[in-house]
């Protein structure tokens, strides 16, 4: 790096004025601890506050004056500034409390000074094979040549074929404890790596929706190339080089056989004995990588549905500036309605022309017919189980309605929901799917977009539920009289 690349990063890294801040050891220790270590990918404010306010208060005690004065929330709203940008404010759907993530300029400092830290054992033979074999996987994956492909697939399988002869030989070479040592540092550190690489994955498809808006924002053509530089932007994220490689070790993840080959590996792995004092949590590493992956598809998720919520709003801004445009020209022509010389009237046909080209019209097409062949027919079995064909729920529909009718004799509308908590689910989903198709003469159905959950207990006595629209019945008013049943008021008990 040059000079003034070093000089650009002390102006700008958030790592780096990290790592200079007053209270860095407090800053990188906490942090460190919570997100990094704990694989936390997002922390409601208050149970971050308290968790800061019990090591505030281990380090206040027995100080005078305390070295940290400030509240939990103060020290949080610091770190979460823009001049700091060591913490991540922001608010999920469905809540009105502030949560709180690390930024991929926290997970580099924490890793920074984790590097500093004195090993004991520091391997090199794992890596140069890993070095060797990703050299390998280049050099021939990119190669065209038939001939040379199936060169290197036959040295490949010579030395398959040499292992197995000395194997069944009784020569099998067993990795000696320094070389397990060796390999599992270097499976650790890259492990870690990758929990901390989500994070900065997820930070650059954020920069990438950012720059998208400000492109929408400062955007002054059609609607058309409006969309189609949104369409593109969002195919960039997918299709950068970032996206196809996250993509593609997502999909790695979510396979059912390489999740059981791992399981099985990380438990192989640590129960040798070499590693006695290896680290439980990369036990389960494979399912921290399934989280935060899952995080990250959950943002640019998110990114998505409030990128398509902000063209929903510019194109109401333009359908009101239509509006306004349609509000002036009425204006206009009620001004000038009484002026007699102004011809304002005119006919026309239609509201638009009506083209109708021949070649629109479709052809004749013969329906297909249904080939049936009644021949080799062959005798079905005499001992099933005919208890099933017999076993169907019917709901009659009258019941339901009369209880409707009933309740609507008292008040002008009532909802599904009181209807099933006076009169009880005897039949279960099919008599609830019949109160929602309901239909007669002396109430109308409205639906509602709230969703509602119903309850109500089967026959065995389990407690079932299910979330519906918000359903209400309606008392129509007029000289209409209900058919179907006799009620009358005096009939209610």
């Amino acid at each position: 790096m040059h000079y003034d690349d070093v000089a650009a990063l002390q102006r700008h890294s958030s790592a780096w004025r990290l790592l200079r801040a007053d209270h860095a050891p407090l800053i990188i220790g906490f942090l460190g601890e919570v997100f990094v270590e704990g694989n936390v990918r997002g922390i409601p404010a208050g149970e971050l506050a308290e968790r800061l306010d019990d090591v505030l208060h281990a380090m206040n005690e027995g100080t005078d004056p305390p070295p940290f004065p400030r509240t939990p929330r103060a020290y949080l709203d610091d770190w979460a500034a823009p001049d700091a940008g060591w913490l991540r404010k922001y608010y999920p759907a469905g809540s009105d409390e502030p949560h709180f993530d690390a930024t991929p300029a926290t997970e580099k400092a924490v890793a920074w000074c984790a590097s500093l830290r004195a090993r004991t054992f520091v391997g090199t033979e794992s890596r140069l094979n890993t070095v060797v074999e990703l050299l390998r996987q280049m050099a021939y994956g990119t190669e065209t040549d038939p001939d040379a492909r199936l060169a290197e697939l036959e040295r490949r399988r010579q030395q398959i074929d040499d292992e197995i002869a000395r194997v069944r030989r009784g020569e099998v070479t067993v990795m000696d404890p320094a070389a397990q040592r060796d390999r599992y540092q270097q499976f650790a550190a890259t492990a870690r790596e990758l929990l901390a690489d989500f994070r900065e994955v997820e930070g650059n498809f954020r920069a990438l929706d950012r720059d998208l808006r400000e492109q929408i924002t400062t955007w002054d053509g059609a609607k058309g190339g409006l969309l189609e530089q949104v369409v593109e932007g969002r195919a960039s994220i997918a299709d950068s080089d970032q996206g196809k490689s996250f993509h593609a070790f997502y999909d790695f993840l979510l396979s059912p056989t390489r999740q059981e080959e791992l399981t099985e590996l990380l438990r192989r792995v640590h129960e040798l004995p070499a590693l006695d004092d290896a680290d439980d949590r990369l036990r389960a590493v494979h399912h921290e990588w399934l989280a935060a992956g899952e995080r990250t598809q959950a943002t640019v998720r998110t990114l998505s549905e409030q990128l398509r919520r902000y063209l929903d709003d510019r194109v109401w801004l333009e359908n009101r500036r239509v509006m306004d445009i349609l509000r002036s020209i009425e204006t206009s022509a009620l001004e000038l309605r009484e002026e007699r010389r102004v011809e304002l009237t005119g006919e026309m046909d239609a509201l638009a022309p009506t083209v109708v080209l021949p070649m629109e019209r479709p052809l004749y097409s013969p329906p297909a017919k249904a080939a049936v062949d009644s021949t080799g027919l062959e005798s079905g079995d005499d001992d099933f189980d005919s208890a099933a064909l017999f076993a169907q729920v019917h709901v009659d529909p009258a019941p339901l309605t009369a209880h409707v009718r009933r309740a609507l004799l008292q008040r002008p509308q009532v909802g599904l929901t009181a209807l099933v908590r006076e009169h009880p689910l005897e039949q279960g989903l099919a008599e609830l799917v019949t109160y929602l198709a309901l239909s007669d003469p002396a109430f109308d159905v409205v639906f509602d977009d709230t969703p509602e959950r119903v309850e109500w207990l089967d026959g065995g006595g389990l407690a079932r539920r299910a979330t519906v629209p918000r359903v209400t019945y309606a008392r129509r008013t007029g000289p209409q009289q209900p058919s179907g049943t006799n009620l009358h008021p005096k009939s209610v008990p």
